[in-house]
C-alpha cells in the first residue's frame, strides 16, 4: 500500500510508552514511508513534571525500540534531540510531522524554524488526544505521579 509521504518526523519524550504514544507512532507510520523519531535528551527533560521520576534516555530508547520491533515496523530512524526544533531544519526531504492535538504548537514553531531557512514547511498530521478512564488525557506525568496507568487505568491506592 503506498504510503502519502516518504519521510515523516514524530518526536517526543517517550517516557513510559502508554497508549497516546504509540497511538502518535502507529500514525506516524500509517502515513509514512520512513520515520524519523526524534527522542528528547536527558537534558531537555530536567523541566519537565516529575523530571526525576523520568527514565534515562537510555532506557526509554530500549523501551521505543520494543515497541518497533513488536509490531514490526522497520523503516525507521531514532535521533537524539536536544531542543524542540531537533533535526528538522537538517533534514531538508522531510514532508511531514505527526503531533497530538496537545503538541500542535509544537509542529508550528518547526515549521516557523524550516521557513527561516528557505525550506518547506512540513504538512502537519494530527491525532486526537487519547483519554484515561477517569476523563483525562493519558499522559506520562499522571503514570509517574502514580495515578494511571499506561493504559489510562487509575491506579487504586490500597488503604492500611
Amino acid at each position: 500500500m503506498k504510503k502519502k509521504y516518504k519521510k515523516v518526523v514524530v518526536g517526543g519524550t517517550f517516557d513510559r510508552l502508554h497508549l497516546g504514544h504509540k497511538a502518535l507512532l502507529r500514525k506516524a507510520f500509517e502515513v509514512g514511508e520512513t520515520v524519523y523519531i526524534g527522542l528528547t535528551s536527558d537534558e531537555m527533560i530536567k523541566e519537565k513534571q516529575y523530571s526525576e521520576r523520568i527514565l534515562p534516555y537510555e532506557k526509554r530508547l530500549l523501551d521505543l525500540i520494543k515497541f518497533l520491533e513488536v509490531n514490526k515496523y522497520r523503516n525507521y530512524r531514532i535521533m537524539k534531540i536536544h531542543n524542540a526544533i531537533g533535526f528538522t531544519t537538517k533534514i531538508k526531504s522531510l514532508e511531514a510531522i505527526v503531533v497530538s492535538e496537545e503538541t500542535y504548537k509544537g509542529a508550528v514553531l518547526v515549521n516557523k524554524a524550516r521557513e527561516e531557512l528557505g525550506l518547506r514547511p512540513l504538512d502537519i498530521v494530527v491525532i486526537p488526544i487519547i483519554r484515561s478512564r477517569l476523563g483525562c488525557k493519558i499522559s506520562s506525568s499522571l503514570i509517574r505521579a502514580g495515578l494511571i496507568d499506561p493504559f489510562g487505568n487509575p491506579i487504586r491506592r490500597e488503604e492500611k
